[in-house]
């Protein structure tokens, strides 16, 4: 699974690691054929408690704002973990 990574796909993931220490599940895929124009993220994390779907969304777009200038889009999905 790790092996088909895009090298955009592992750098988002990369930084998705930083920024959200407390993430249980992420996942990076690129739906633009490989290009690295628009991707797909699912990001599960304690981080996202008590906020609204649009402010953990702001927090991941804060998040990528350097690797967001070369996409085209980015299709976020968040959550927090169930316990």
């Amino acid at each position: 699974m790790f092996a088909s990574q895009t090298e955009g796909e592992l750098k988002v993931t990369q930084v998705l690691k930083e920024k959200f220490p407390r993430a249980t599940a992420i996942k990076v895929t690129d739906i633009s054929g490989g290009c690295g124009a628009m991707y797909e993220i699912k990001i599960e994390s304690e981080e996202f408690k008590e906020k609204r779907t649009v402010q953990q969304h702001q927090m991941v777009n804060q998040a990528l704002k350097e690797e967001i200038k070369g996409m085209h889009g980015l299709r976020i999905f968040t959550s927090v973990p169930k316990h």
